[in-house]
């Protein structure tokens, strides 16, 4: 037939279906598309194309009248033709009423084109070579192939960021909150009260589904309440004395368990030897931590031993994790992985911590690469780390 009918059978002419009949078409990919793989896609941009899920599970049960696995390519016949007592029995024996209205959200969102034939039935028909079939033309879906999978990686790298920023929130409160308890121990001000009513409303908020926008809100507001603290503490804690701190004893209990230091981390795996070099470069990011440096030195003294000079910045404490790491038996790869993840001053503290309690970890290197698997996957701070030394110490 060299005529294409533009009007549906019995049913009126949609002003968008003629728009999207005269719009240029894109063209057919010539490989051709796996049609299951569409479906995937489409079940990630449904929102995005305006379809229901619902809408999804028909377009399934149409694509399975369609014999090959490929869409468009070699194969040109796109057109199936199944009755609607067929659809229905596909569905699951869905009422016939519901799966035609789910085919008009189909035809209306771009995926399907009715193809109707003079009586309205759906068939096919040869005429010698030529075949001539009147049904659901799926041949939008591989045209359409290319925006489909746009839509969904944009939709997966927005779900991706959500989650990202929901994990930086929820450690934000957990390091606010370490610090607020420390804070009003050794620095007692009325802002601590403040801060404790803010942990408290995030902690509220964090327990239902919130927009982006209020996610970004509440790191707004933990980083201020986070620099609020700090500035309180650190004049606090900056003049301790370090040299006094490394005559205290240390702990040897060997009962204790070393991941009391990060409690949700598992045991971490074994780790290749030590290297015996000694020296090197330092390198330090913006990404500092959100302890003070203070607080530190006053929880970790004994890395102030291996530092050839007083440690009064973060590239000191660099420095120093730089020396004592392959005292500790850690390869230059674990090191380096970790200050890739978590950044140079973060690895350090982390490294400060973890000497603390050396005799207690049976594979250093082991349990840094742990540690670092969880902040490339967004969940480690080393907040808790801290605050399980300070606890320990006033215990």
């Amino acid at each position: 037939m060299t005529y294409t009918p533009i009007t549906p059978f019995r049913r009126p002419i949609d002003a968008a279906d003629l728009q999207r009949q005269q719009a240029p078409q894109p063209d057919m990919p010539p490989q051709g598309v796996n049609k299951w793989e569409v479906l995937r896609e489409l079940g990630v941009a449904r929102s995005h194309l305006g379809v229901t899920d619902r809408e999804l599970v028909v377009l399934q049960a149409l694509l399975s009248f369609h014999p090959g696995t490929i869409l468009g390519g070699n194969s040109a016949d796109l057109v199936v033709h199944p009755s609607n007592a067929s659809i229905c029995e596909r569905l699951n024996g869905m009422a016939c009423s519901t799966m035609r209205r789910h085919l008009a959200g189909l035809v209306r969102a771009g995926l399907i084109t009715r193809r109707d034939s003079p009586n309205g039935k759906r068939y096919a028909r040869r005429y010698g070579d030529e075949k001539e079939a009147f049904g659901f033309d799926l041949s939008p879906l591989p045209r359409r192939f290319a925006e489909i999978c746009a839509a969904a990686e944009a939709i997966r790298a927005e779900e991706q960021a959500y989650k990202r920023l929901r994990q930086t929130v929820s450690l934000m409160r957990r390091d606010l909150a370490g610090l607020v308890a420390y804070g009003a121990e050794c620095a007692p001000h009325p802002l601590w009260a403040r801060l404790t009513g803010c942990v408290a409303a995030v902690a509220r908020d964090l327990r239902r589904k919130l927009s982006l926008p209020d996610l970004v809100e509440l790191e707004t507001v933990l980083l201020e309440g986070l620099t609020e603290a700090r500035g309180i503490i650190e004049p606090n804690t900056k003049d301790m004395s370090t040299n006094d701190a490394h005559s205290q004893h240390h702990y040897q209990n060997s009962n204790t368990d070393p991941h009391d230091l990060e409690p949700c981390f598992e045991k971490a795996g074994v780790e290749v030897g030590p290297n015996p070099e000694m020296s090197e470069p330092v390198q330090t990011d913006g990404n500092l931590p959100t302890l003070p440096l203070g607080l530190v030195k006053a929880a970790c003294p004994e890395v102030q031993t291996y530092s050839p000079d007083k440690i009064r910045h973060w590239h000191d404490l660099v420095r120093a994790a730089h020396i004592v790491r392959p005292m500790m038996g850690i390869s230059p790869s674990a090191w380096e992985d970790a200050q890739q993840a978590m950044g140079p001053e973060n690895a350090a503290v982390v490294l400060a911590a973890m000497l603390e309690r050396i005799e207690e970890i049976q594979s250093p290197g082991g349990y840094l690469r742990a540690l670092t698997r969880k902040a490339d996957a967004g969940m480690f701070s080393c907040g808790p780390m801290i605050m399980a030394l300070m606890r320990k110490e006033a215990a």
